[in-house]
Protein backbone atom coordinates (compact mmCIF):
# COMPACT_ATOMS: atom_id res chain seq x y z
CA UNK A 1 0.00 0.00 0.00
CA UNK A 2 1.49 3.28 -0.86
CA UNK A 3 1.83 5.89 1.98
CA UNK A 4 -1.01 8.37 0.32
CA UNK A 5 -3.52 4.96 0.55
CA UNK A 6 -2.99 4.40 4.02
CA UNK A 7 -3.17 8.38 4.43
CA UNK A 8 -6.80 8.26 3.20
CA UNK A 9 -7.64 4.94 4.63
CA UNK A 10 -6.76 6.05 8.17
CA UNK A 11 -8.40 9.64 7.88
CA UNK A 12 -11.99 7.68 6.65
CA UNK A 13 -11.06 5.11 9.60
CA UNK A 14 -11.36 7.91 11.95
CA UNK A 15 -14.41 9.74 10.77
CA UNK A 16 -15.87 6.26 10.28
CA UNK A 17 -15.02 5.41 14.23
CA UNK A 18 -16.20 8.83 15.30
CA UNK A 19 -19.16 8.83 13.19
CA UNK A 20 -20.08 5.37 14.09
CA UNK A 21 -19.46 6.05 17.98
CA UNK A 22 -21.71 8.84 18.47
CA UNK A 23 -24.42 7.44 15.83
CA UNK A 24 -24.15 4.54 18.70
CA UNK A 25 -24.33 6.67 21.51
CA UNK A 26 -27.24 8.22 20.36
CA UNK A 27 -28.92 4.89 19.68
CA UNK A 28 -28.28 3.22 22.66
CA UNK A 29 -29.15 6.51 24.73
CA UNK A 30 -32.75 6.57 23.07
CA UNK A 31 -33.30 2.54 22.71
CA UNK A 32 -32.15 2.24 26.67
CA UNK A 33 -32.06 5.30 28.36
CA UNK A 34 -29.02 4.28 30.03
CA UNK A 35 -26.78 7.16 31.30
CA UNK A 36 -23.60 7.34 28.82
CA UNK A 37 -19.97 6.29 31.19
CA UNK A 38 -16.80 5.19 29.89
CA UNK A 39 -17.10 2.08 29.94
CA UNK A 40 -20.47 2.06 27.23
CA UNK A 41 -18.10 4.36 25.40
CA UNK A 42 -15.24 1.90 25.29
CA UNK A 43 -17.59 -0.79 24.27
CA UNK A 44 -19.19 1.27 21.55
CA UNK A 45 -15.66 2.38 20.00
CA UNK A 46 -14.72 -1.48 20.45
CA UNK A 47 -17.16 -2.20 18.33
CA UNK A 48 -17.05 0.37 15.46
CA UNK A 49 -13.70 0.30 14.75
CA UNK A 50 -13.89 -2.99 12.90
CA UNK A 51 -17.28 -2.01 11.20
CA UNK A 52 -15.28 1.29 9.65
CA UNK A 53 -12.10 -0.74 8.68
CA UNK A 54 -14.16 -3.14 7.06
CA UNK A 55 -16.15 -0.80 5.35
CA UNK A 56 -13.27 1.59 4.12
CA UNK A 57 -11.55 -1.40 3.14
CA UNK A 58 -14.69 -2.91 1.11
CA UNK A 59 -15.26 0.85 -0.36
CA UNK A 60 -12.03 1.94 -1.10
CA UNK A 61 -10.97 -1.46 -3.01
CA UNK A 62 -10.96 -0.04 -6.98
CA UNK A 63 -12.35 -3.58 -8.56
CA UNK A 64 -15.14 -4.03 -5.62
CA UNK A 65 -17.98 -1.33 -6.85
CA UNK A 66 -21.57 -2.53 -5.57
CA UNK A 67 -23.01 0.35 -6.94
CA UNK A 68 -22.01 0.74 -10.46
CA UNK A 69 -24.62 -1.18 -12.19
CA UNK A 70 -27.76 0.93 -10.35
CA UNK A 71 -25.55 4.24 -10.89
CA UNK A 72 -25.71 3.81 -14.64
CA UNK A 73 -29.20 2.69 -14.47
CA UNK A 74 -30.35 6.01 -12.33
CA UNK A 75 -28.12 7.95 -14.53
CA UNK A 76 -29.78 6.78 -17.90
CA UNK A 77 -33.21 7.01 -16.07
CA UNK A 78 -32.47 10.77 -15.10
CA UNK A 79 -30.84 11.88 -18.48
CA UNK A 80 -33.05 9.95 -20.39
CA UNK A 81 -30.54 8.09 -22.82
Amino acid sequence: MKAKSIERFLEFLVIGVIFGTVEDLIAVKLATGESINLYMIGVVVAVAIPFAAFSELYIDHPEIRPMKDLAAKMENWLVGD
